[in-house]
């Protein structure tokens, strides 16, 4: 980093003077090296400035290409037919998470998002089911959204909580006795737990993932921007109320 910043400072400093480097001889050029490596020498603080204004840049780069991403996606995103919508379906902020029940972030985060969602009455709510942490993730996601297709979206969401708070791995014993609790007819949820249905809509999550560049969970949208990680819910809501200004 400090080789990078240096040349930077060259570089700049050739502009500000108006040298023509490949006119310039090898003493000159010794001479313009070693004067600014005494300078940094002197004012070591502005590698650090220089490094602060580099990471800030690059940060509002990495902001700016969320942005245009969700743009360039925002049917995907908001209106795939299939993923669970629940808070407000009317609300005028939609929040979408990317979910991967073994994700202990993810885990953390659902209370955060749930006590978002009581304290603000007008959010829409989209899960999409992201499993990245191997094949119990997998098979978590399936059981889920063979769920939400042969018992609708309430008993989806049941699921969903109980599942985002599981601890041991799953099991069919751990299956059955959700199963059994809510009174969902097994047999169809097995069915549809290895269905194209089913196995179609983790595949079109997870293209889309790829698409918009995620690579973790949880991963948040919130209309139009992108927000990578967990967040606490004093930042959700303050995010929220950015939104609205």
């Amino acid at each position: 980093m400090f080789r990078i910043v240096i040349s930077f400072l060259f570089l700049l400093a050739t502009q500000s003077f108006a040298l023509d480097l490949p006119k310039m001889s090898a003493s000159e050029r010794a001479l313009l090296q070693e004067e600014i490596r005494l300078y940094l020498l002197e004012n070591p603080e502005v590698i650090m400035e220089a490094i602060e204004v580099l990471r800030k840049k690059e940060q509002q780069a990495a902001i700016q290409s969320d942005f245009e991403l969700v743009k360039k996606h925002k049917k995907a995103i908001f209106e795939d037919g299939f993923s669970f919508m629940g808070g407000n379906p009317n609300g005028d902020i939609t929040l979408v998470e990317f979910v991967d029940y073994r994700c202990g972030y993810c885990k953390k985060a659902h209370n955060e998002v749930e006590k978002l969602l009581s304290t603000d009455g007008n959010i829409r709510f989209v899960i999409k089911e992201f499993p990245i942490l191997g094949d119990d993730s997998l098979l978590l996601s399936k059981f889920a959204l063979a769920v939400k297709i042969t018992h609708g979206d309430e008993m989806y969401k049941l699921v969903h909580d109980i599942l985002i708070k599981m601890k041991a791995p799953p099991s069919e014993k751990a299956f059955y006795q959700i199963m059994s609790n809510l009174s969902l007819d097994a047999n169809r949820v097995e069915s549809a737990m290895e269905s194209n249905e089913v196995n179609g809509m983790i595949a079109y999550t997870r293209n889309l993932a790829e698409r918009l560049k995620i690579s973790g969970t949880p991963t948040f949208v919130m209309n139009d921007e992108l927000i990578r990680g967990y967040v606490p819910f004093d930042t959700l809501i303050n995010i929220v109320d950015n939104k609205r200004e």
